[in-house]
């Protein structure tokens, strides 16, 4: 391949590599959930659609399509219809700044693990698009005329820009320790050499602060405030049905696979192991390795969101807040202040 070919063919089949990944990740992450939750409960899970309960993510999704789609009378239609699609479509176009691993060598020809690798900016890509995903769930509360609807999408909008300040504190204090907005330049921060250990350890208030508000940012219980079954019957997705409900329950275990991806790559060093280095693999099966350490420490942390929600009960409203603003902001403060003192104290610019 030569020209623009050899740009534009690569990047369509990477791109289309993560889309069955992601989405497949999305089915059975609905699936390791209801068994993990059984598992907990002690009971037995989905275990008649197929060996072990496999097919049951196919059936969900045949039943999902071929479901009754009804509209509310009140709905305002054309936002109705499109809040959906903004809950699902930015959870996954994060992926293409994310790095999954490091490189594969294919008849001669070397590609990067990632859809658009020379994106320095990729932190700020990420934490912009992932912040979109609010919108679908303020336009389909509004939108939806249904009084549990609004709530639950008020709840969701100031939540997120409550704990979105922590968030962002926690990333400036790894780009502030780095240098850079670089994915790939803060994973090699992390391995390489003496004294560098994966952040998590040396920037632990940033990682407690960054993996707490994530679950608020995704819903997951105990930040499940916008749904809140118990309170507003489903929250801003309470009139959806079929194929457009579908699309919100998607677009949640999307976020939480990009949100995972996110600790990975600031906090457990990437695709990274200690004491292993991809090149005694081979240009090929080094960079094939690369990507399974990656997506097996996303599984990690996709099991702990699960864990995390058949453990913890939901909080109340002024808890959530409370909780936000006045515990994990002030630390998010702190842990900036601390780093940029040790930086300067260290003679760094």
């Amino acid at each position: 391949m030569t020209g623009i070919w050899a740009i534009v063919i690569p990047a369509f089949v990477k791109i289309l590599v993560i889309i069955a990944v992601v989405m497949t990740g999305v089915a059975y992450t609905t699936l390791a959930e209801r068994k993990v939750s059984a598992w907990m409960q002690d009971r037995k899970g989905p275990n008649r659609a197929g060996p072990f309960g496999l097919l049951q993510p196919v059936a969900d999704g045949i039943k999902f399509f071929f479901k009754e789609d009804i509209t509310p009378k009140e709905a305002y239609r054309p936002i109705y219809l499109l809040a959906p699609l903004l809950t699902l479509f930015p959870a996954l176009i994060t992926f293409a700044v994310i790095p999954f691993g490091t490189s594969v060598t294919v008849a001669g020809q070397t590609y990067p693990l990632a859809i658009a690798p020379g994106m320095n900016l990729g932190i700020v890509y990420l934490l912009a698009i992932s912040s979109m995903s609010v919108y679908g769930i303020l336009l389909a509360g509004w939108s939806s005329g249904s009084k549990y609807s609004l709530m639950g999408a008020l709840r969701g909008a100031s939540q997120v820009i409550s704990y979105e300040l922590g968030i962002g504190l926690a990333v400036l204090s790894i780009v502030l320790w780095t240098g850079t907005f670089d994915f790939n330049a803060i994973v090699a921060d992390q391995t390489g050499g003496w004294g560098k250990v994966w952040f998590f350890i040396p920037h632990f208030l940033a990682f407690v602060v960054f993996t707490v508000s994530i679950f608020a940012e995704t819903n997951r219980l105990p930040f499940d405030l916008p749904e809140g079954e118990s309170e507003i019957v489903g929250g801003y997705h309470t009139e959806y049905s079929g194929l457009r409900f579908a699309m919100f329950f998607m677009g949640e275990y999307a976020n939480m696979i990009t949100a995972s991806a996110f600790v990975v790559l600031l906090f457990f060093g990437g695709w990274n192991l200690p004491f292993v280095r991809y090149e005694w693999f081979g240009p090929l099966w080094g960079g094939l390795l690369s990507m399974v350490v990656f997506f097996s420490k996303i599984a990690v942390c996709l099991f702990i969101f699960i864990w995390v929600r058949w453990t913890l009960p939901r909080f109340r409203y002024d808890q959530l807040m409370t909780l936000g603003w006045r515990r994990l902001f002030p630390l998010a403060v702190l842990n900036f202040v601390l780093v940029a003192t040790w930086l300067l104290l260290r003679g760094r610019p």
